[in-house]
C-alpha cells in the first residue's frame, strides 16, 4: 500500500509531512522502556510482511500488520512504522523518500485510531473476546488505510480516482487475511503477556 514518489500533489505531500511529525512526536513520549521491545518486534513484522507486494497502480497490495501495532503500541505506532518505511524506501525503493510523510500517516494514524478505539475493550476482555476486538482492529486498520490512500490520491487529481477506487476493492482480501492474523496474535499476547494491555493507556498524550 505504498504511494511511489511523483503520484502525489505537493499540498498533499506537505500535509502528510506535517501530520506525520506530530504522530511520531506524541509516540516518542509515549516510547517507554516497557515498549521499546514490542515496538522493535512489530515494526520488524510490519517490515517483512509488507516485503512480498502485488502492485496495483501507484499503489500495492500487502501484509501490513498495522492493526495489531496499533492496537499494542497506540501513538508509539508512529515512530515503529516510520522507521520500518524509511527501510524499505533506502534498501528496496518500496514508496519513496518524498511519500514517507504520507505513507506513514496513511499506515500509521488508521493503527492509532483503532488502538484508541479498542485497546481498552482488549485489556478488560476475556482472551477469546479480545480475539474478536483483535480481528476488528486487524480489518479495520486495513480498511481505514485504504481509504486514507484512496483520499491522497483523489486529492492529487481526478486522473487518480480510478487508481483510488481500485485500492480498496484490492484490499478487501487483505482486510481478511488481516483480521485473522490479528486476532490469532491477541488471543496469544492476552494469554502470555497481557501486561501488554495494561500499561500506560493509549489515549495518554503526555
Amino acid at each position: 500500500m505504498h504511494i511511489v514518489d511523483g503520484a502525489l500533489s505537493a499540498p498533499v505531500l506537505v500535509a502528510g509531512a506535517a501530520l506525520t511529525v506530530g504522530g511520531i512526536t506524541l509516540g516518542l513520549r509515549q516510547m517507554t522502556l516497557e515498549r521499546i521491545p514490542a515496538a522493535g518486534v512489530l515494526s520488524a513484522s510490519f517490515f517483512v510482511a509488507s516485503l512480498i507486494h502485488v502492485a496495483v497502480g501507484p499503489s500495492s497490495v500487502h501484509l501490513i500488520l498495522n492493526g495489531l501495532a496499533g492496537l499494542v503500541l497506540g501513538w508509539t505506532a508512529f515512530p515503529a512504522l516510520f522507521v520500518a518505511l524509511v527501510l524499505q524506501a533506502v534498501f528496496f525503493g518500496f514508496g519513496g523518500i518524498t511519500v514517507l510523510g504520507v505513507n506513514t500517516f496513511n499506515i500509521a494514524m488508521p493503527a492509532v485510531l483503532l488502538g484508541l478505539a479498542l485497546r481498552s475493550l482488549i485489556a478488560n476482555a476475556a482472551p477469546t473476546m479480545a480475539a474478536v476486538w483483535g480481528a476488528l482492529g486487524g480489518g479495520g486498520a486495513i480498511a481505514l488505510t485504504t481509504l486514507f490512500v484512496a483520499a491522497s490520491l483523489v486529492f492529487s487529481g481526478e486522473a487518480f480516482v480510478p487508481a483510488a477506487k481500485l485500492v480498496f476493492f484490492a484490499h478487501i482480501p487483505v482486510m481478511v487475511i488481516e483480521a485473522a492474523v490479528s486476532a490469532a496474535a491477541i488471543l496469544l499476547i492476552k494469554r502470555v503477556k497481557p501486561e501488554l494491555f495494561t500499561g500506560a493507556p493509549a489515549t495518554a498524550f503526555a
